[in-house]
């Protein structure tokens, strides 16, 4: 069974900074596309970043330059450094492996998500 454990959400001021940890128990972790995805009030859920196995990165627009994701294949954690923090960036952040059609979505059945508010 695929656990999906996101943490390190919090209330910070805009232009404050986060790291979301996401711990995933995933046997096969190190050949997965891991993505972030977030889900703000009365919106649906969005791909925020992903990264491949090889450690290929992609990013929403809006995050270009503020948001880095990054891997440790031997602890099947993937993170989420976010800095420069916007209002906007609030919502409730969840990982995810990623697969891609017309847009990324998540394969598994999501996990409780990570709290994000950006006071303004």
């Amino acid at each position: 069974q695929v656990q999906l454990v996101e943490s390190g959400g919090g209330l910070v001021q805009a232009g404050g900074s986060l790291r979301l940890s996401c711990a995933a128990s995933i046997s096969t972790f190190s050949i997965n596309t891991m993505g972030w995805f977030r889900q703000a009030p009365g919106k649906q859920r969005e791909s925020v970043a992903t990264i491949s196995s090889g450690g290929s990165t992609n990013y929403a627009d809006s995050v270009k330059g503020r948001f880095t994701i990054s891997r440790d294949n031997d602890k099947n954690i993937v993170y989420l450094q976010m800095n420069s923090l916007k209002a906007e960036d609030t919502g409730v952040y969840y990982c995810n492996v990623a697969m891609v059609g017309s847009r990324w979505y998540g394969r598994y059945n999501w996990g409780q998500g990570t709290q994000v508010t950006v006071s303004s």
